[in-house]
C-alpha cells in the first residue's frame, strides 16, 4: 500500500490505474494535508451469484395489485 497526496493522483492519475490494474500496488490510499481521504482499489470484475428461490415464501402479492387507484390518490401525487 502506497500514499500519494491530491497533488500528485490528479498529476499521475493514468499511472496509478496502470499499477493497480497489473498488481504492483493493490491499493493506493490518496491523501490531503497527510490524512487519507480516498482509496484506489481494482474493480472487482467477478459476477455475483444469484440464487434462486432464495425469497420464496417470503413475498406476497396482494390479488388487486393490478386494480387500478382510486382517484382521489391518483390526484394526491399532482398537488
Amino acid at each position: 500500500m502506497s500514499q500519494v497526496n491530491v497533488h500528485q493522483a490528479k498529476t499521475h492519475l493514468s499511472r496509478l490505474i496502470d499499477e493497480i490494474v497489473n498488481g504492483t500496488e493493490k491499493e493506493i490510499v490518496i491523501a490531503k494535508s497527510g490524512k487519507p481521504r480516498a482509496k484506489l482499489v481494482p474493480f472487482d470484475e467477478k459476477p455475483v451469484k444469484r440464487l434462486r428461490g432464495l425469497m420464496k415464501g417470503k413475498i406476497k402479492i396482494s390479488k388487486n395489485f393490478e386494480k387500478p387507484l382510486p382517484e382521489e390518490v391518483i390526484q394526491s401525487f399532482y398537488k
